[in-house]
């Protein structure tokens, strides 16, 4: 179905959300529509976030919102809907918007073939009643699904729409840009060039593809980088626990901004903490790139300061190579806890792949590794 179509049919005027490739139909119209807007459209830092803020706007207007996430993140919404929508607590009504990643009978990436297994049953558990639309769903049956959801709502529940892959369209265009010229993978290359053998923990979504690639194009061993392929906003907190348990080891964390922002509690922790032995990198393009470019808050925010005020020793910005490769190896000599932010473009290869070995085989490799060290 359309995606204006769904927004026509669920009738609110407030959505929020964390950006999700398998919804990234109704992310372009709500983008095309509303842009980021207060009043009707905002993009949060994680679902758990998005969740809260809805709930303000219930309080503030007494009307329905819309919070829209891949079902990995009904995880962050469990205490938010636990503990302050249940109709046992505050009863705040609210519709959810969940892209089935790794629904069962279709290919899809590791990290998404459990969550995709419980992604109805999580549902279920938390009382959102659910609808599954599919291809095949007809803007009747959703019609007539919303109806009955009315009245579940009008009692101070909640409901969800669970989009399987390629339900929604939308047919015009959203083009995703800033004004940066460096690329995320040219970005990884140089860091790579720098680290040597030097572990590195790398965020989910392209940065890690490009990872795997980079090492294949340099004849290198996998064996250095541990890969985080789901897990968004943790790789800092998994370096960290790295770098705390390997003291002698300079250890390498390649993130990303939509990351950052999902659990930035964690520069406080690393800040707290403060390992001399690792450097966090951060590729901050301002959007959310890997499920499809809508924008983060992230080009708003300063970094810098942010890691300087949770405790980091050093940090740092950079927009250019140069700047880059100095600031890369001045951190590899440096015994203390640093940032770099780097400012870079949006866009990735056409033809870039995915990694060839499995998660487990990553893990493994990875350990093996450590130990050696």
């Amino acid at each position: 179905m359309k995606a204006e179509k769904l927004v026509e049919i669920i009738g609110s005027d407030f959505y929020a959300g964390v950006p999700d490739s398998q919804l990234k139909s109704l992310c372009n119209y709500l983008m095309n529509t509303y842009g980021i807007d207060p009043k009707h459209h905002i993009i949060a830092a994680n679902e758990g976030n998005c969740t809260a803020l809805a709930a303000g706007y219930h309080l503030a207007t007494g009307k329905v919102p819309v919070v829209y996430m891949q079902n990995s993140g009904e995880g962050n919404i469990i205490n938010p809907v636990a503990s302050l929508l249940n109709d046992k607590v505050y009863a705040i009504p609210m519709v959810f918007i969940v892209g089935w990643r790794g629904q069962p009978g279709t290919h899809d990436e590791p990290q998404h073939i459990y969550q995709g297994e419980v992604t109805v049953k999580l549902l279920e558990d938390m009382g959102i009643s659910s609808f599954v639309i599919t291809k095949d769903t007809t803007d009747e049956e959703v019609s007539e699904t919303m109806k009955s959801f009315r009245t579940v709502l009008s009692e101070g529940k909640d409901v969800a729409f669970v989009v399987g892959k390629g339900a929604l369209t939308y047919d015009a265009k959203v083009e995703y840009k800033n004004n940066y010229s460096m690329s995320r993978e040219e970005i990884i290359q140089h860091i790579v060039k720098v680290s040597g053998e030097d572990p590195i923990v790398s965020t989910t979504g392209k940065a890690s593809r490009e990872l795997f690639e980079t090492r294949v194009a340099n004849h290198q061993s996998h064996q250095y980088d541990f890969l985080t392929v789901g897990s968004m906003g943790h790789s800092s907190s998994i370096a960290l626990g790295v770098a705390l348990n390997k003291p002698h080891t300079k250890v390498w964390c390649v993130d990303g901004d939509g990351a950052v922002l999902m659990h930035m509690g964690a520069m406080a922790v690393l800040g707290a903490n403060a390992p001399e032995n690792l450097v966090h990198v951060v590729i901050n393009n301002g959007a959310h790139e890997t499920v499809g470019g809508m924008p983060t808050v992230a080009a708003q925010i300063d970094l810098v300061a942010i890691a300087k005020a949770c405790g980091y020793p050093y940090a740092v910005s950079v927009d250019h190579f140069d700047e880059l490769d100095t600031e890369l190896e001045a951190a590899k000599n440096r015994n203390m806890l640093s940032l770099i932010e780097v400012k870079c473009s949006i866009g990735a290869r056409d033809d870039l792949g995915r990694p060839t070995t499995t998660a487990l085989e990553n893990k493994q490799n990875f350990m093996k590794y450590l130990a050696l060290l």
